[in-house]
C-alpha cells in the first residue's frame, strides 16, 4: 500500500458516514490475527460510542474531515430551497432519505432535512418521517457545531430558523386568495 491519502491527528473532528461527526481521541497500533495495524480510535460523544477504523481503511470507508466552508454554505442554501415531495411509497422514500443521511454528503443530509421540515401550520408528520428528519437534523446540526465551535442545540436552531423562514416563502402560496 502506498502513502495514506488520508492522514488525522489525535484531536481533529471527522465524519464517518454512518455515524456523522465524531473526534479523533488516540491513534493506536495493535496486533489482529498476526498482523499490525494501525488504528483511529473515534469517539462519537452524543452516542457514547468509541470506533476504531484502520488508517488504512479510512478512506474506503468514507471518513473525511469536514466539510468545507464552500459546502457548508452549499448546505444551508440548500435548505432555503422549496421541498421536493416525492409522490412514491414512503417504504421507498425512507430508504432514499436513509441512503443519503449514510453517505454523510452534507449537501444531501441538508436535502433530507428541508424535505421533511413541518412548519407549525402544516399537517402533522408520521413518528417514522419524525425520526428521519430528527436524526437528518442532528447530523446536519453537528457538523455544523464542530466547524463554527459552538453547541449542538444552538446550530440546531440556526437550521431550523433558515427552514422556518424558508417555509414562510413556499407555503404562503398556498393559502387561498
Amino acid at each position: 500500500m502506498a502513502a495514506k491519502a488520508l492522514h488525522f491527528d489525535v484531536g481533529d473532528y471527522v465524519v464517518y458516514p454512518k455515524h456523522g461527526v465524531g473526534r479523533v481521541i488516540e491513534l493506536q497500533k495493535q496486533e489482529i490475527a498476526g498482523m499490525q495495524l494501525e488504528l483511529y480510535v473515534l469517539r462519537f460523544e452524543k452516542e457514547k460510542m468509541t470506533l476504531r477504523v484502520p488508517t488504512n481503511k479510512a478512506e474506503s470507508v468514507g471518513m473525511r474531515k469536514l466539510s468545507s466552508d464552500k459546502t457548508m454554505r452549499e448546505a444551508m442554501e440548500t435548505l432555503k430551497g422549496k421541498p421536493k415531495v416525492k409522490r412514491t411509497m414512503w417504504s421507498r422514500r425512507a430508504q432514499e432519505y436513509e441512503a443519503k443521511i449514510n453517505s454523510g454528503d452534507l449537501v444531501s443530509i441538508a436535502e433530507v432535512v428541508r424535505d421533511l421540515f413541518r412548519a407549525e401550520d402544516q399537517p402533522e408528520q408520521s413518528y417514522s418521517e419524525r425520526q428521519i428528519f430528527e436524526g437528518a437534523c442532528s447530523r446536519l446540526a453537528r457538523e455544523l457545531a464542530a466547524m463554527e465551535q459552538i453547541d449542538e442545540p444552538a446550530a440546531q436552531e440556526k437550521i431550523l430558523e433558515i427552514l422556518r423562514a424558508a417555509a414562510a416563502i413556499y407555503n404562503k402560496d398556498k393559502v387561498p386568495a
